[in-house]
């Protein structure tokens, strides 16, 4: 068994929507970031990744890359799911928690379970999802971005 963490944080710029978990979200803001800037991705990413002991998702996908110039962070989640396959791991849970003011998030939550199951080809109840707010406290808490965090307990395969 081991153990992954991840994080990111990305802040709102001008533009309308943007992708969390996989799945679009409409706000009257984006998110500013190299790819599709989806924290929820990106943080489950760094906490397979780490689990898995191959670094993190600034290693593998570069920002000074311009093939992963907004691209879709589900395709980056599928490299990662390969890395799991080469080395014979399987996802036994992931866990997420997703910081923001605003938007409200509760109606995505499924979407964005299946969507990130769906990719890792794991049952939708393996994939936890919950959102809080930082109480007004800091740049998140002043609605200037959304910050995700994700723990994974991943489990190697017997051949």
């Amino acid at each position: 068994m081991r153990v992954g963490f991840g994080y990111d944080i990305h802040p709102f710029k001008k533009g309308k929507g943007f992708h969390l978990g996989g799945v679009p979200i409409i706000y009257k803001k984006k998110l500013k970031g190299h790819s599709d800037a989806d924290v929820v991705i990106h943080a489950v990413m760094d906490s397979l990744l780490g689990a898995m002991g191959k670094g993190d998702i600034g290693q593998l996908f570069p920002s000074n890359n311009p093939f992963y110039k907004d691209i879709s962070s589900l395709l980056l989640l599928k490299e990662v799911k390969k890395m799991l396959n080469e080395d014979s791991y399987k996802v036994n849970n992931i866990d997420i928690t997703i910081v923001a003011e605003e938007p409200k998030l509760n109606d995505y939550f499924f979407a964005m379970r299946s969507s990130i199951a769906s990719v890792l080809n794991i049952n939708d109840n393996i994939v936890n999802i919950k959102a809080t707010t930082s109480e007004g406290l800091g740049p998140i808490g002043r609605a200037k971005g959304i910050e995700a965090y994700a723990v994974c307990l991943i489990l190697k395969e017997e051949k």
